[in-house]
């Protein structure tokens, strides 16, 4: 928190006692709770200080579960193990919660996620405060993994949409994103390969919205190009999870 601008030296020659309020100061235990509620109530505060308070929560408690993903989901720690063995390291750090476009999302715009991959960085970003589940996170943070171990292992060019699709295939496959019960949430119902179904019109939406991909059926295109050999590639899993 910046100091109080309007804050100047006393023109008194006595030293002024000290106090709380002092601008180099700690906030009080009070302090904090007061502000606190504020947040909470509405008192006092501006929409946005509510918002921006609410947002630094959610990425903390995303952060919290990230870490408690890390260090107890077989998905997750299997994929970590598995990315070391093909010479990637994956600290920590590079899978970290941030801010994301929440209206996008909460529209179900098909450009949106709940995470996303950034191989420049060989990092992972979890939208804090748009999981709604742990299960949810984790299966957000196997799709991005499943992207980063075929980076690692096959080199993707990502402006190769034939490698987009597949790696796009498979991170649908193997993830656990394409659960019933999830398609079951997105208004999705099959009773026929509803599987594949999820995992084919996951991956054209997501190749849809490569830059270099000129129009959606482009993408259908390419996706059934690469379809039967990705589809059936399960690495480094034995089958589909």
């Amino acid at each position: 928190m910046s100091n109080d601008s309007s804050a100047s030296p006393s023109s008194s020659s006595s030293s002024p006692a000290p106090s709380n309020s002092d601008s180099g100061s700690t906030p009080s235990a009070f302090e904090r709770w007061r502000r606190k509620v504020m947040l909470v109530t509405g008192l006092g505060v501006t929409h946005e200080e509510r918002m921006q308070d609410l947002q630094q929560l959610q990425i903390r408690r995303c952060e919290q579960t990230k870490k408690e993903l890390m260090d107890t989901s077989p998905l997750v720690i299997f994929l970590l193990r598995h990315l070391r063995l093909s010479g990637c390291q994956v600290p920590e750090s590079n899978i970290y919660c941030g801010a994301c476009d929440t209206q996008a999302l909460l529209r179900g715009h098909p450009g949106a996620h709940a995470g996303g991959y950034i191989p420049e960085i060989q990092s992972i970003k979890l939208c804090g405060g748009m999981f709604f589940s742990k299960q949810h996170q984790e299966s957000t943070i196997a799709h991005e993994l499943i992207h980063m171990y075929d980076q690692c292992k096959f080199k993707v060019d990502w402006s190769n949409l034939r490698h987009h699709a597949c790696s796009e295939i498979r991170a649908n496959n193997l993830s656990g994103d394409c659960r019933y019960t999830r398609e079951l949430r997105r208004g999705f119902f099959s009773f026929s390969k509803q599987h594949q179904v999820c995992v084919r019109r996951r991956a054209i939406e997501s190749v849809s919205n490569n830059p270099v991909c000129p129009d959606r059926a482009t993408a259908e295109r390419v996706v059934n190009e690469v379809w039967d050999s990705c589809f059936s590639d399960t690495r480094p899993f034995d089958e589909v999870y």
